[in-house]
């Protein structure tokens, strides 16, 4: 079986604006896009131990020959998101190229995996944590792109692509907040296809199969359902990173304007195998 996961989908120039982009899918994309032919916009969030690695991503993306902006920020704080995209106008208009934002990626894997009924109190989600789960996981998204569609950053062919997951509709151990927040996040992606189609953006929801980040390490019982995906994918392997990020460049294409509004699995297959 030829496994096409390196193999390059087709040719998209522009730039993504990529959150979440030092790790899991938001890495994978990052660098997928750089070497389809988009600059990159990394926001992420990374202490001193792990940046080596976001080095590591902006010297790959420049060594495709494409340019990297990555700003060390919380995507959820409003004043840094201000910071953000004031300075990405700034740039492009020093530019005097009209350069807009073709992609905007919401990867951002940052919430509580606490249960909601615990023994001991202390134990469960709490009203902050259960808050903060899905205003970072959901609610930025939409921040983010009335910023973007506001400001001109993101207008006719811009994709908006969000990262959601199966736990979006089913209940897992500790997955309660992130479950909530990502049934949050898909109604935000419906709602947005509705109101910017009229301005040629489109906006899809991408549910990857379950693939081995760093995210999902942090899930309860993560060994057990990463058993039954591999058990139950037609191709005997989990979903890799770049298997999603080849499928993200291809979604990027402008032929792709009329797919809108959608859950779109990127599993191999996975979600509809017995």
């Amino acid at each position: 079986m030829t496994d096409r996961a390196s193999v390059p989908v087709l040719s998209v120039d522009g730039w993504a604006l990529v959150l979440g982009a030092s790790s899991g899918f938001g890495e994978a994309a990052s660098l997928a896009f750089a070497k389809a032919g988009m600059n990159v916009i990394g926001v992420h969030l990374d202490r001193r131990s792990t940046l080596e690695n976001v080095e590591r991503i902006v010297k790959t993306v420049e060594g495709y020959g494409r340019e990297a902006w990555f700003f060390n920020v919380n995507a959820a704080d409003a004043e840094r998101r201000g910071e953000v995209l004031s300075t990405v106008q700034k740039r492009f208009n020093e530019r005097g190229q009209n350069e807009r934002l073709r992609v905007l990626l919401h990867s951002i894997a940052f919430g509580s995996l606490r249960p909601f009924i615990a023994d001991e109190p202390d134990e469960q989600a709490n009203a902050k944590q259960m808050e903060m789960t899905i205003d970072v996981m959901a609610n930025s998204l939409v921040y983010w792109t009335q910023d973007c569609v506001q400001s001109g950053l993101l207008g006719a062919e811009g994709r908006i692509f969000a990262m959601t997951s199966s736990g979006a509709a089913l209940s897992w151990r500790g997955y309660g907040a992130v479950s909530a927040a990502k049934a949050a996040l898909e109604s935000h992606i419906r709602q947005l296809s509705l109101e910017l189609a009229p301005k040629g953006i489109t906006a899809n929801s991408i549910c990857a199969g379950v693939t081995d980040t760093a995210a999902f390490r942090k899930i309860p019982d993560h060994d057990a359902m990463a058993a039954v995906a591999m058990r139950k994918n037609p191709h005997g392997r989990l979903t890799r990173p770049e298997d999603v990020a080849s499928s993200l460049v291809a979604l990027a294409h402008p032929n792709t304007y009329w797919i809108t509004g959608n859950i779109i699995h990127v599993d191999g297959g996975e979600s509809h195998a017995g």
